[in-house]
């Protein structure tokens, strides 16, 4: 396959993201790439993962979330303003009840920002697909506005949790935000799209887009992904945690 970073989108690709709110990209990264990231991982402590700012300070990390195929995809779809990192992480599910997923929700809901221009990169660290708790997303929902949440009610698939987050707007005005493992309301299973995503290859999906993951029920089979979040430069962030953004250059 050419390289992503040297070749555009085709008027088709974007437009499939435009309709759909997602798009599937194969080889963002070489297996030799993946390999390395994974590797690197493994000998790290697993509290490291827990910041969200490890692509700023890590030479790894940063390799990954501003890689060139990836950077290239994100400006054909955020448009003309420079991309900003607003986080990253990476995610291993393994089997078992260890594996659990991520209830369905829209990232805004987590990361409000103003003009909305949340987008992100999810990269396949490995095999993924619904077996063992890979992405799937609702086709079309990016065009539905904000839809309603309770907290995750499926503990059986889905992890729940509950915090409070500093939020500051522009002019400085600070308060307290209570966040939780959101579950959007009134979505039917049939709605729901499980995405086969080959090792390496990466979907890209707006802040408004619902998607999520199910737990791992594969046999020895660990799902890993990259996430890494965008806005366009001048987007205001409002979670206090996440406002100092990262240039892609």
């Amino acid at each position: 396959m050419p390289d992503s970073a040297t070749v555009p989108l085709t008027p088709e690709q974007i437009a499939q993201y435009q309709r759909d709110g997602y798009l599937v990209v194969r080889d963002l990264l070489t297996a030799d790439e993946v390999d390395a990231f994974v590797t690197y991982e493994a000998q790290q402590d697993k509290k490291y993962r827990e910041s969200l700012h490890n692509h700023v300070h890590n030479p790894h990390w940063a390799f990954v979330a501003k890689h060139p195929n990836v950077i290239n995809i994100v400006r054909q779809l955020l448009g003309s303003a420079r991309p900003m990192i607003v986080q990253s992480m990476y995610l291993e599910k393994w089997p078992a009840e260890a594996g659990k997923g991520t209830a369905l929700h829209q990232d805004y809901h987590y990361l409000p920002n103003e003009p909305n221009t949340l987008m992100a990169c999810w990269i396949a660290m490995s095999d993924t697909d619904g077996e063992n708790g890979g992405l799937c997303v609702v086709p079309g929902s990016h065009v539905e506005g904000l839809y309603k949440t309770r907290k995750a009610t499926n503990l059986k698939d889905h992890q729940s949790w509950e915090a409070e987050f500093l939020m500051r707007d522009r002019e400085g005005k600070e308060w307290m935000e209570k966040m939780y493992s959101f579950e959007i309301e009134g979505i039917q299973k049939s709605q729901v799209v499980n995405l086969e995503v080959p090792k390496g290859s990466g979907v890209f999906f707006s802040g408004m887009t619902i998607h999520g993951s199910y737990a791992n029920r594969s046999v020895g089979r660990v799902r890993r992904a990259f996430a890494t979040h965008f806005v366009k430069e001048g987007t205001w962030v409002l979670r206090a945690d996440v406002q100092n953004l990262a240039p892609v250059e």
